[in-house]
């Protein structure tokens, strides 16, 4: 690998790492870039690597944002136990279920979760939780499962459904939604991880180099997330979202 790929796979993850602090979908420029810059490699090669920043960057930003945030504990392991075993899963059967069979889903899914926020101007500025704490453990721990499967077979937008439905199932503000995810995220990136590592599926050298640039990123749009609040973070979720419906569709549909 040149000096200039390199540099460029840095700066991506880098950006990638800002983008996911705040309000996920970093796969969104991370995934990408790698495919791109290492167009001779093998897919699940791309993807164990492309987790091993992505953990660093998520754990950074959990540490920024739980230095401000108060975490619900419970929840949240509800949420990553299912979501880590999802995960293992998912990655176990990335190198056999072509990513074409999720696209036209995740496109329309992702025109439905734009339009519902963008419908609902006063949607995570607060938080105001639904149900039975009960009842929230059982959604959080289904919603956990799938999106880790997810995460593990494919991944661009993970952050972002997990934020998500954190804020309209549960009844998070945004930037807690933000915070629990990355915990959750961890979680995933930890479960695809082992998965890959068992195959022989991880670059350990690149991804390392990259978590560097990932981990600086996400302290940054931590930061930025926590000054700006739950506004900001709707914002740039919604501009993410966007840019998932944009790429996957012109993934899908079009290129």
């Amino acid at each position: 690998m040149s000096i200039e790929i390199a540099i460029f796979l840095a700066i991506a993850s880098g950006f990638a790492g800002f983008v996911d602090a705040m309000a996920g979908g970093g796969g969104l420029i991370q995934l990408p870039a790698l495919l791109v810059g290492l167009p001779n490699k093998d897919l699940p090669l791309i993807l164990g690597t492309n987790k091993v920043p992505s953990i660093f960057g998520t754990a950074a930003a959990a540490r920024n944002y739980f230095k401000n945030i108060k975490p619900d504990i419970p929840l949240t392991l509800t949420m990553m136990v299912p979501a880590f075993a999802g995960s293992m899963a998912g990655a176990g059967l990335a190198a056999t279920i072509p990513k074409e069979f999720f696209k036209p889903f995740i496109v329309f899914l992702l025109v439905g979760v734009a339009i519902y926020t963008w419908r609902k101007p006063d949607l995570g500025m607060n938080e105001n939780l639904k149900y039975t704490n009960r009842k929230r453990l059982v959604i959080v721990a289904v919603i956990g499962l799938l999106i880790g499967f997810y995460d593990g077979i494919f991944g661009p937008g993970t952050g972002t459904f997990l934020v998500f439905f954190l804020v309209s199932a549960i009844g998070f503000a945004f930037l807690k939604a933000s915070a629990t995810a990355k915990l959750v995220n961890i979680a995933t990136n930890a479960g695809a991880i082992l998965s890959f590592q068992l195959t022989g599926h991880i670059w350990w050298q690149l991804g390392l180099l990259l978590a560097f640039a990932n981990v600086t990123g996400a302290i940054i749009g931590s930061r930025l997330a926590i000054k700006g609040g739950s506004p900001l973070v709707r914002k740039v979720f919604l501009a993410v979202t966007f840019l998932l419906i944009t790429r996957v569709a012109w993934d899908t549909f079009i290129s």
